[in-house]
């Protein structure tokens, strides 16, 4: 099944909601990044995420969510925009730690105290930020508190990455459904009783079940209509010309330092990992042209 996004509608617009599946998504990140089983979980979470709700906004709008945390990991970045086009990275990728008691990887014990920042870029003079404290570190949680404390809409969050014995991602997915304010009691008891069915996103997945399955699953008996399908990719816009400019932005006094060691320079993405070579001869005209 390819990587992708559903959004609809559901109970005469009482309700909207979101799935997705992203399995090659986060198996692209962790490849990318060579993540440890559980830094491929909680990237991979925070990847969804990002895809979920970028996919809530509109035209040339870019989302970014940011972890940081006191834990072994250190922090999470995740970029998103409206069109499916999701990247992000971790600032400590091997961090191996014993699993939980129910033997499931300890994403929160990786991540410890901290807090969720969403920035959103929505083309006007300052973006918007909304931070909220990481109230579990299980990322969903985290996200659920937010939409209650810094956009005030009701919200169920659901993520997931299963992992296979290879380590590489098995299933990978999520969901958010929110409420409107008009939302009828009997339809919040309705989406109640849906959701206690939903134990584990991956589950529903390995199953074999769609995100379409998933919605039908969550908004059973509140007249769902699916409003869009689009496709999720890893996918980073870094470049030679981007890298040229973050080096010329470090100013004559550093680049010239650069310059007499007479070496070429190596640059990676933090994104995506690629990596970019500046030739001596190259940093020379960086130089001229800072």
């Amino acid at each position: 099944m390819q990587d992708h996004i559903i959004r609809a509608s559901a109970d005469a617009g009482h309700i909207r909601a979101f799935a997705a599946y992203t399995k090659k998504t986060a198996e692209d990140a962790r490849q990318a990044h060579n993540t440890s089983p559980v830094m491929t979980a909680a990237l991979g979470r925070l990847l969804t995420a990002g895809a979920l709700m970028g996919s809530m906004m509109k035209g040339d709008d870019l989302l970014t969510l940011q972890i940081k945390c006191s834990g072994a990991a250190g922090g999470l970045t995740v970029t998103a925009d409206a069109e499916g086009h999701v990247k992000g990275y971790c600032i400590e990728p091997m961090v191996l730690i014993p699993a939980r008691p129910d033997h499931k990887l300890d994403v929160a014990g990786a991540l410890g105290p901290g807090y969720l920042r969403v920035i959103k870029d929505l083309g006007l003079k300052e973006p918007y930020i909304g931070e909220t404290e990481l109230v579990s570190g299980e990322i969903a949680e985290d996200l659920t508190y937010y939409f209650a404390q810094s956009e005030q809409t009701p919200s169920a969050v659901g993520l997931g990455v299963l992992m296979s014995k290879d380590n590489t991602v098995a299933e990978a997915g999520g969901f958010i459904v929110q409420l409107m304010p008009d939302a009828p009691e009997s339809s919040i008891a309705k989406l109640e009783e849906n959701l206690r069915l939903v134990k584990s996103v991956t589950d529903v997945f390995k199953d074999g079940k769609t995100p379409e399955d998933l919605l039908s699953i969550l908004l059973d008996g509140l007249d769902m209509t699916v409003l869009e399908k689009k496709d999720v990719v890893f996918k980073c816009d870094c470049s030679a010309a981007k890298i040229e400019a973050a080096l010329i932005s470090i100013g004559k006094k550093d680049l010239k330092d650069l310059i007499d060691e007479g070496k070429e320079v190596e640059m990676g993405c933090s994104f995506c990992g690629k990596k970019y070579i500046i030739s001596p001869e190259k940093l020379v005209k960086l130089y001229n042209e800072s």
